[in-house]
């Protein structure tokens, strides 16, 4: 029998850049698994939409949307499973975080941008709009300070509260007396909107996203493995 598709979904930017480091992660996936069929999809602003893709799988084709997402949030709880509920031979998996190995990759960001032992540390999320969206980036957060000296705290571009700006002002009046710096570590893959947002924010270094790095496309095809083992 051969191997579902993989079918990797990304929220989708107008961001050149941010669109080419999601390409580059679904090349890596195949260079990771050579034969396995690997199919872009979004769910928002770029094209081929998920649910089109979905639709446009020959009937009996069994395959796994992977979400190419970080946090359970309103894509995956909702826009992912209205996209497949017709097909039952079509899965998906949990998104990409939290993962232990994104802690570490933020750890890293976080060193190269001559982080401090004495600077506060923004993990700067999306956001979701549901009541339960944040938990997701809380325990990555929680997983983040694990690895570090430094105070962590959360804070989210859109739909959820504090907002960055405001999560800034927070942890500055927690860092200042010290001497420290805020640090925005953005937990975000790629350039796009939500990044570009982070330099407006106040604060006084903002990291790179996590892309590009080899580590999501390991997580993603992971998620994938799962839910097959769990199918089979």
């Amino acid at each position: 029998m051969n191997s579902p598709v993989l079918i990797a979904c990304a929220h989708g930017t107008r961001n050149v850049e941010g669109q080419a480091a999601i390409r580059q992660v679904m090349a890596e996936i195949e260079a990771l698994r050579p034969g396995l069929t690997v199919v872009e999809a979004y769910v928002d602003v770029q094209e081929p939409e998920l649910s089109g893709v979905v639709a446009g799988l020959p009937e009996g084709t069994h395959a796994v949307v992977v979400p190419l997402l970080l946090s359970t949030g309103y894509h995956v709880k909702v826009d992912i499973p209205k996209a497949i509920k017709s097909r039952p031979e079509v899965s998906a998996a949990p998104p990409l975080g939290p993962d232990p190995r994104l802690a570490e990759l933020l750890a890293a960001r976080l060193r190269d941008s001559g982080l401090g032992d004495d600077d506060g540390v923004l993990l700067a999320a999306a956001g979701s709009s549901l009541p339960d969206g944040s938990v997701d980036s809380e325990e990555q957060a929680r997983q983040l300070a694990e690895l570090l000296p430094n105070k962590v705290r959360v804070a989210y571009g859109a739909s959820a509260e504090p907002n960055v700006p405001d999560g800034v002002a927070a942890l500055r009046a927690e860092v200042t007396e010290d001497g420290g710096r805020v640090v925005v570590s953005s937990y975000l893959l790629a350039t796009g909107y939500f990044h570009d947002q982070l330099s407006k924010a106040g604060a006084d270094v903002v990291t790179a996203p996590l892309l590009p790095s080899p580590v999501l496309a390991e997580i993603a095809l992971e998620r994938y493995d799962a839910v097959v083992a769990a199918s089979s």
